[in-house]
């Protein structure tokens, strides 16, 4: 579950700083950081990380994959902005409907959900001393924040499960795509 950001923050480290300790670290927190600032934000435990081991070693393989691959990945930034773009719509959506599972008001589980996706690179950021994305007024967080709304929008008005997750899917994609190509920026 936390592994979309994994190859991509791991070789962002990896350009500034390529010590294998502290790109492991890097992308541990910026894998499980979204999901879990809003858990722990939710009261909701025990946290999945330290519940399912599983997500331990797919961060540690997606960091060695990056070692091993590191040169080649290099030449696939735009692959990697569509693995960080279907994952950031994933989470959005995963987040929401935790939060909606929890009993929260749908403002609440937007915001949820929007955490859930961006929370992690901002973590990160932070710790490497990076501007973060949502601070650089692209539109990054807007996306997930419109993906959620229009999940829970969905969601009341009784669309079936799967099509609300394909439609928010492709709406955040969409808007992340268009963003980019077309230099939106957050006034």
């Amino acid at each position: 579950m936390f592994r979309h950001g994994v190859l991509k923050e791991s070789s962002t480290f990896l350009a500034s700083c390529p010590d294998w300790f502290a790109a492991t670290f890097t992308a541990f927190i910026s894998s499980i950081g979204g999901g879990t600032l809003r858990d722990v934000l939710l009261g909701s435990y025990p946290l999945v990380w330290i519940s399912d081991i599983t997500i331990l070693y797919a961060i540690l393989a997606g960091v060695l994959a990056t070692f091993v691959f590191y040169r080649q990945l290099m030449h696939l930034r735009r692959t990697l902005f569509l693995f960080d773009t279907f994952g950031i719509a994933l989470f959005t959506i995963v987040g929401t409907e935790k939060a909606l599972s929890l009993g929260v008001r749908p403002e609440i589980a937007a915001i949820m959900g929007m955490f859930s996706a961006v929370m992690g690179g901002v973590i990160r950021d932070t710790l490497t001393n990076e501007i973060p994305i949502i601070y650089r007024k692209e539109v990054y967080a807007t996306a997930c924040l419109a993906g959620a709304v229009a999940y829970l929008v969905l969601d009341y008005l009784g669309a079936e499960r799967n099509t609300a997750f394909i439609a928010v899917s492709a709406l955040i994609i969409v808007i992340r795509i268009l963003a980019v190509k077309y230099q939106w920026r957050i006034p």
